[in-house]
């Protein structure tokens, strides 16, 4: 397939579930809940490494946040519900708590898989935090310096989609950069999404295990130029650089639209874009196959 003379390799993403979770941070002023929103999601680009995939999903205006407050929504993966407690306590406690005048509440329906966020961080107000119930949600007021912390006691949580990738390979460094840079910018316009790697973009894609036994990952030589007549590879001819963006997604059907939306962006524009393709282990990894022909038909 050909899409504005970018070559679209029929292949698939191999995509895996997780364990999600949704954050809403609220501030007094959209800059300090998006401070937040970056402080929370720092360390937190693959669980090959960290204890969660986490980033900002999304900017909140004060209509849609529980305290009438401006806001961000950030999601967070991990393999586990008690992975993905202990990571979000960790973080909403050091990195949300800590910053001038926020909240954090819970963005996704609760149920029978719940996890506690603001019960355990209420033992940080040494017993002068006072609970609140609202319409059948409890919160947490936890005394700081600058007045209280809000926390909301149970987040729910969900099974979401991790993994899901699309690489892109071009004979201009610069200009495979500023398409994958589009591209992210329009994959983060669908809700349930994030890409949890460095502005979206991963320079460094990783192959499961390595020569060195005790390391899980190591880097993926078929797509790294230097390696090129050294190793096998599956860059074309005339490709001098590659880069991937990872997505994670509350649901399979949203990881698709943002494989789909971003490739269409990639591929827009004269950048020396030569080729776009997706990482997968033969389906050996995970469950969920991308299909990049099948999700731009779609």
């Amino acid at each position: 397939m050909i899409l504005d003379g970018v070559a679209i390799v029929d292949t698939f993403a191999e995509a895996f579930p997780m364990t999600a979770a949704r954050a809403i941070i609220t501030a007094d002023s959209t800059r300090w809940a998006e401070i937040a929103g970056r402080t929370i999601s720092g360390y937190a680009t693959s669980v090959i490494g960290c204890d969660a995939e986490v980033a900002v999903e999304r900017r909140m205006s004060d209509r849609e946040t529980p305290d009438g407050r401006p806001g961000v929504s950030v999601l967070a993966f991990a393999f586990s519900r008690e992975a993905l407690e202990k990571a979000i306590v960790n973080r909403v406690g050091q990195c949300v708590m800590t910053c001038p005048t926020t909240a954090c509440y819970n963005g996704l329906p609760v149920g029978e898989k719940d996890i506690v966020v603001g019960g355990r961080l209420r033992y940080f107000g040494d017993g002068w935090q006072i609970s609140k119930r609202l319409a059948g949600r409890r919160f947490w007021r936890i005394p700081v310096m600058d007045g209280e912390f809000v926390c909301e006691e149970t987040f729910g949580t969900t099974k979401g989609v991790a993994g899901g990738n699309i690489i892109l390979m071009g004979t201009d460094p610069s200009g495979v950069l500023e398409a994958a840079e589009e591209a992210a910018t329009v994959m983060r316009t669908i809700e349930g999404v994030i890409l949890p790697f460095p502005g979206g973009i991963a320079r460094s894609g990783s192959k499961v295990g390595s020569k060195y036994k005790k390391l899980r990952a190591s880097t993926n030589t078929a797509y790294a130029p230097s390696l090129r007549g050294t190793v096998p590879t599956d860059l074309p001819a005339d490709v001098r650089c590659a880069y991937e963006i990872v997505i994670d997604g509350l649901t399979l059907e949203a990881v698709e639209r943002a494989t789909a939306e971003g490739v269409r962006a990639a591929a827009r524009g004269e950048r020396g874009l030569v080729a776009i393709t997706s990482g997968n282990y033969g389906g050996k990894l995970g469950p969920h196959h991308v299909r990049l022909h099948d999700v731009l038909k779609a």
